[in-house]
């Protein structure tokens, strides 16, 4: 499996695509304000893209599923407990003084525990609810990848101060998701620098603080 990231806009929120390094099968992680160049690099690879993965549904992570939409005619995935998420995406905007984007409700619906073929590659879907009520994270765990949305980044951990986030859910999600995996899983964050489970278990002060 080969990923590729991609950040623009106002968030500075890192999106993905995932290729299939034996099949040249795509899929689509949160598509942010980068969806423009996601839909460049998949052209160049001439890739079939198999779905829309979100790891929840705020703003700045779907912000430009309209634009991939356009693009490509593949489902878009995203956990139940995030819909009223995705509903209110305008109101979200307007918390920020943006303008809501007009998108089309998701296809398919994500599942704890079940995992996602796309080519010969798997990602196992895990439900880690905290910084939203349907966060979840895609583990590649013969890859050593977890895509982790806004659950953990490099040195810090997601907000709860936003709808449907709770600190203490949170950091249960971290503890018994991500600390479980091998230290040398890279974890591919929503924003900001690719960590390891590793570093973050011995350098995050936030896990520190909180005895995780």
């Amino acid at each position: 499996m080969r990923v590729q990231s991609f950040t623009e806009g106002d968030f500075a929120e890192n999106g993905y695509v995932l290729w299939c390094e034996l099949t040249g099968e795509a899929v689509i992680v949160d598509p942010g304000a980068a969806a423009l160049q996601m839909i460049v690099a998949i052209e160049a690879e001439e890739s079939q893209v198999a779905a829309v993965l979100l790891t929840h549904a705020h703003l700045d992570h779907i912000e430009g599923l309209g634009v991939i939409r356009e693009f490509t005619d593949a489902p878009t995935y995203l956990h139940p407990d995030d819909r009223s998420l995705f509903d209110s995406v305008g109101i979200q905007a307007t918390m920020f003084g943006l303008a809501g984007p007009d998108l089309d409700p998701p296809e398919r619906e994500f599942h704890d525990g079940e995992t996602f073929q796309f080519g010969r590659s798997i990602l196992k879907v895990i439900h880690t609810p905290g910084h939203s009520p349907g966060h979840v994270i895609l583990h590649a765990k013969g890859e050593k990848v977890a895509l982790v949305g806004d659950l953990i980044f490099a040195g810090s951990v997601g907000r709860t101060d936003l709808p449907g986030g709770d600190y203490a859910t949170l950091f249960e999600s971290i503890r018994n998701h991500i600390l479980t995996m091998s230290d040398d899983t890279r974890l591919l964050t929503g924003h900001g620098p690719p960590t390891t489970v590793g570093h973050e278990r011995n350098n995050n002060p936030f896990l520190i603080d909180n005895r995780l």
